[in-house]
């Protein structure tokens, strides 16, 4: 209140919420989701990444175990099983399946983050996620199984969607735009593997693969698909030849695989070659 002329004193604009959170604010929203993790980032002193996607709805092998126990015993007790119990339980069996991938993410983000933390110079490659459950989970588990840093873009949504415990605080970040989100994803990234996933992971998979395509990044990224049983099933790639819509060389943007050892070799590979040498690094150009 202004003493003088007894009226109310409008907030500074930087504090006024109501004004931020107005639709002719939005640009200031954007840009702050773009300055703060950058700063956040820059305080940390990470610049490399490996990016991991995958369902939020994947749950560990001990939950998915445990569920399907429950609904057995649950069709024991009936006096006779109903279709909602045997639906319950075909989808306990498909979890179960689905949690061999949660295991491998974690076993993949571990290996790679022991690796991580072993090299010298410059490169850091911290494992990076969504942030949330599932598959996102996993890999932030690993890297902190294996005592590294890990990372988590966590983006507000309706369901499913909350932060995970194996990020720490200092590296937990919180997005309203997915394209900001999808931004930092791909910013830092040097490598990404891609885990069996829905909607969401369909979304940033084929996103990845426009950009490199299109050689947007102009820096050389391995992109890795883990899971054949799941992707050969999902996705068709080879009609894509077929129809012409994608020619064989664009399939190579991505390496398939469904073994741990094997992903970890292929990616340890590529960045060591693309990082690592003299040669690599002339190649390297950041977007």
């Amino acid at each position: 209140m202004d003493e003088k002329t007894g009226f109310e004193i409008s907030p500074l604009p930087y504090l006024n919420t109501e004004f931020l959170k107005s639709p002719a604010a939005r640009t200031i929203r954007i840009l702050a989701e773009y300055l703060e993790p950058a700063e956040r980032l820059r305080r940390a002193h990470i610049h490399d990444t490996i990016v991991f996607f995958g369902s939020a709805r994947s749950p560990s092998p001990e939950q998915a175990a445990e569920q399907l126990t429950q609904i057995d015993e649950q069709i024991t007790r009936a006096p006779e099983p109903s279709t909602e119990l045997a639906e319950a339980r075909t989808r306990a069996q498909a979890a179960v399946k689905l949690a061999r991938y949660y295991q491998d993410a974690v076993e993949l983000s571990r290996r790679l983050t022991e690796w991580s933390k072993s090299l010298t110079g410059n490169r850091d490659f911290i494992i990076c996620s969504g942030g949330s459950g599932g598959m996102m989970e996993a890999a932030n588990r690993g890297a902190s199984l294996a005592g590294g840093k890990t990372i988590g873009f966590n983006i507000q949504l309706p369901h499913e969607q909350c932060m995970n415990s194996y990020v720490r605080r200092e590296l937990a970040f919180n997005f309203h735009y997915f394209f900001m989100r999808k931004f930092w994803f791909v910013y830092l990234a040097k490598a990404l593997v891609i885990f069996p996933g829905g909607y969401g992971t369909m979304d940033e998979f084929f996103e990845v693969l426009t950009l490199i395509q299109t050689s947007k990044p102009r820096k050389t990224m391995p992109v890795v698909l883990f899971g054949n049983e799941y992707w050969d099933e999902v996705i068709n790639f080879d009609a894509f030849v077929r129809w012409g819509t994608v020619s064989a060389k664009e399939l190579q943007i991505f390496y398939k695989t469904d073994s741990v050892e094997d992903a970890y070799t292929y990616l340890t590979g590529k960045l060591e070659a693309l990082y690592m040498t003299p040669e690599g690094l002339d190649e390297i150009k950041l977007t």
